[in-house]
């Protein structure tokens, strides 16, 4: 029994420290400022957070396969232009949904099919696409945002079904789909494969090259999905939206306990981890600590938990949680 507790322990530690840390956290805040503890700013921790949840999951799934996609950022920007652009030329909500969304599926299979088929450096290529994604972007708009859209439009950033608003409840949906496709399906199961030996994979038979597209492809929908509730947030297409989201997602997936080696992650430690910088970045606001202090804090406290949960990672069996 002790060992059964000391295994589940060292298989969930990631994810008991960010608990730990996050608690830790909400007393600290809670004795340093007086809106921490209100349902308010809980609320705004978790409609902020819910595009760095969206993005996080499906880096998280790219990561665990042994991949890094560094484009999700610009593929944000460059879906929520051309929904923009179509609902400025009078076309409804759904049918510029329909010409933005399938923006990040085109840039997650380009990723996929060059780097599976052509056997290239993920890193290399996904940055070539950050670049494109980011001058079409700019190209498109002239450097210039595009601002007014539908109420319709609108509800997808800012409106409420009963308490809830809407990017809170597609981040929760999305985060359910993630665990089950992770956790219970064979997708996530060679996922996990292909970022612990695509090798061995490739002898078993099974067609390396589909299902590491089809990550890539997942990946890129869900940036575009986190560009559409920015844009209909802030209810303004800007071509530098996205800017250097990468790494704050990079980062949520392994401090929730994944290796950037590949074959192992955690959707419950990714959420986890993105709450912990998402309520860090709220108390530092709170607190009335200039911008760069919070980045300064954040990058330092980033780079350590990175290498403390990476250099432990490599002393663990690669599973997932």
């Amino acid at each position: 029994m002790k060992e059964k507790i000391l295994n589940s322990i060292s298989k969930h530690f990631s994810q008991i420290l960010l608990t730990a840390v996050l608690l830790i956290l909400c007393i600290t805040l809670s004795f340093k400022t007086p809106y921490f503890l209100t349902w308010a700013n809980f609320y705004n921790i978790f409609d902020q957070t819910s595009v760095d949840i969206i993005l996080a999951l499906g880096m998280a799934f790219v990561i665990s396969s042994g991949g890094i996609d560094l484009s999700i950022g610009s593929t944000m920007a460059l879906s929520g232009i051309i929904m923009a652009f179509a609902m400025e030329t009078g076309m409804p909500v759904w049918a510029s949904l329909a010409l933005g969304l399938p923006v990040g599926i085109i840039i997650g299979a380009c990723n996929g099919l060059l780097i599976s088929r052509l056997n290239l450096s993920p890193l290399v290529i996904t940055l070539g696409f950050m670049s494109i994604g980011r001058g079409l972007a700019l190209i498109l708009t002239k450097s210039s945002p595009i601002f007014g859209f539908p109420n319709a439009f609108k509800f997808l950033g800012s409106g409420h079904i009963g308490p809830i608003n809407f990017p809170i409840l597609m981040a929760a949906i999305l985060v359910i789909i993630s665990w089950v496709l992770l956790n219970k399906t064979k997708w996530g199961y060679y996922a996990l494969a292909l970022g612990g030996n695509d090798e061995a994979v490739r002898r078993a038979g099974i067609s390396v090259w589909k299902y590491r597209t089809s990550i890539y492809i997942f990946c890129g929908l869900l940036a575009a999905i986190a560009g559409m509730i920015t844009i209909a947030r802030l209810n303004c297409a800007d071509p530098l939206s996205g800017w250097m989201v990468e790494i704050d997602a990079i980062a949520a997936v392994v401090l929730g306990g994944a290796s950037l080696s590949g074959g192992k992650s955690s959707i419950v430690g990714t959420i986890l981890a993105c709450l912990v910088l998402g309520t860090l970045d709220n108390g530092l606001i709170l607190l009335a600590i200039p911008s760069y202090y919070q980045k300064l804090l954040c990058g330092i406290i980033i780079i350590l938990a990175l290498i403390f949960t990476e250099l432990r990672s490599r002393k663990e069996p690669q599973n997932a949680s």
